[in-house]
């Protein structure tokens, strides 16, 4: 197996590469399986033939958890969190609904703590 961020030979399954400290499929400069370089743009390995793993890269919001977890806590009912992210209509539709009877606030607010909730671009709110 060949790290495919530098192309440095690994010996086992490790989690990093002790080269460059990628984990092995994460980049695609090199084939994981022959080492050879390779295009970004490649799906397969013109030298071996192997499928060339891309890399999954998560679109993080610059908004932040701490704030829109505050928002959703304590004025939830209110949609602030969802202005506050950008999502006006879902927002509008709170504050006539007191967010669902408090039940959609209480879901959003869940999902704000836990990191999973999304900006308007849908892009994760993780940074605290």
């Amino acid at each position: 197996m060949f790290c495919s961020n530098c192309g440095k030979e690994l010996i086992g399954a490790p989690e990093l590469c002790l080269n460059c400290g990628a984990k092995p499929l994460a980049g695609n400069n090199f084939c994981h399986a022959c080492g050879s370089q390779t295009n970004p743009q490649m799906a397969i390995c013109p030298k071996c033939g192997a499928k060339l793993a891309k890399a999954i890269v998560e679109d993080i919001s610059p908004k932040s958890r701490l704030a829109t977890t505050l928002l959703a806590w304590f004025l939830g009912i209110f949609g602030a969190h969802r202005f506050y992210l950008g999502k006006t209509g879902t927002a509008i539709a709170m504050l006539f609904t007191l967010g669902g009877l408090g039940i959609w606030a209480l879901i959003d607010f869940i999902f704000a703590v836990s990191g999973s909730m999304k900006d308007t671009e849908g892009k994760v709110i993780k940074n605290w």
